[in-house]
């Protein structure tokens, strides 16, 4: 790589996770620097800024852009990159990192003060792999899931939460979640992949692409691949909490699958159809309203993926970033 090609954006989120962690940024910023790296660092100032600023590091040519947040900030940098050349270097900074667990990254929780310089030496290590990407026909995008029913519920009231449940970490989370959850009721739906159609009450419907959900709690689709040009489909049926609670231990126990009340239908053309209109979300973010129909993009974004993600996590080679 010419010393002109070394050029990288460092979006961070300054409200992500749950301690002050922020000061860090400047030993990630020193280790880039060291590595050879011209870097520009930019800190989001509000929803969708990350977005803005991926979109702005591509157009200059850049390219990499490290992003350190939640999933939710991850979400928003990939949507600036989607389509370009530009990579997505996903650094574990918030309170949910399902994704950066799923590549097998430090996470912030884990008692490791240097946890995001040890992201940073496994990702500069890694390799670059193409990801399949989800795309709404709303113009929605979306990269780890698209899901209906339960789960967007949760979503829609647990933000924003206080500072002191965000102090509180997942725990906080998972406080702010437990009302909705007890209290929600299945919707009737249609569900259609490709040219396969299921009709019922649903608890949830979830469209995957990655493999862990709820924080990295439940590994969701322990078979995903990334960069297959397909997704999964997971639907549990039932109307109310306590079913949504002998599913959850049965994912918990990797038994869902074995389930007669749970589908997975594999392909790349879903349609999501609930009786009455509700909200939906995309990679956590919260988005109104359903039905929702989404196709896969394959290989629309470019990622630099580290040297501890899992083998089968992709099916395709990589390329070295020098």
């Amino acid at each position: 790589m010419s010393p002109s090609a070394r050029q990288a954006t460092l979006i961070y989120n300054p409200y992500a996770g749950y301690d002050d962690w922020q000061h860090h940024i400047n030993d990630v910023t020193a280790f880039w620097r060291a590595a050879g790296w011209v870097l520009d660092v930019q800190t989001t100032q509000r929803p969708g800024h990350a977005t803005a600023l991926a979109a702005a590091a591509a157009a200059a040519g850049h390219t990499l852009v490290l992003a350190a947040g939640g999933d939710g900030t991850l979400h928003e940098a990939a949507n600036g990159l989607i389509g370009s050349r530009c990579i997505l270097a996903p650094l574990p900074s918030g309170t949910t990192n399902c994704l950066t667990r799923d590549l097998g990254l430090p996470k912030p929780d884990d008692g490791d003060p240097q946890w995001l310089v040890n992201a940073s030496r496994s990702l500069l290590a890694g390799r670059v792999q193409g990801v399949d990407v989800g795309e709404c026909s709303n113009g929605k995008r979306w990269l780890l899931w698209a899901g209906v029913g339960i789960e967007s519920r949760i979503v829609e009231h647990v933000e924003p939460r206080s500072p002191l449940l965000k102090r509180l970490g997942f725990a906080g989370y998972v406080m702010k979640a437990t009302l909705p959850f007890l209290t929600f009721v299945g919707t009737a739906a249609r569900v259609s992949v490709d040219d396969r159609t299921e009709e019922g009450d649903f608890m949830s419907i979830t469209v995957c692409n990655s493999r862990l959900f709820a924080g990295g709690m439940y590994n969701l689709n322990p078979h995903g691949v990334l960069d297959d040009g397909e997704f999964e489909t997971w639907i549990f049926r039932g109307r109310f909490a306590p079913r949504m609670v002998v599913h959850s231990l049965a994912i918990a126990a990797q038994q869902h699958g074995r389930r007669p009340d749970v589908y997975c239908l594999r392909g790349r053309h879903i349609i999501i159809e609930p009786a009455k209109p509700q909200a939906f979300h995309l990679d956590g973010e919260v988005n109104y309203s359903t039905p929702i129909t989404c196709a896969v993009n394959p290989l629309a974004l470019r990622m630099l993926v580290p040297v501890t993600a899992p083998d089968d996590l992709f099916c395709r080679g990589g390329e070295s970033l020098a």
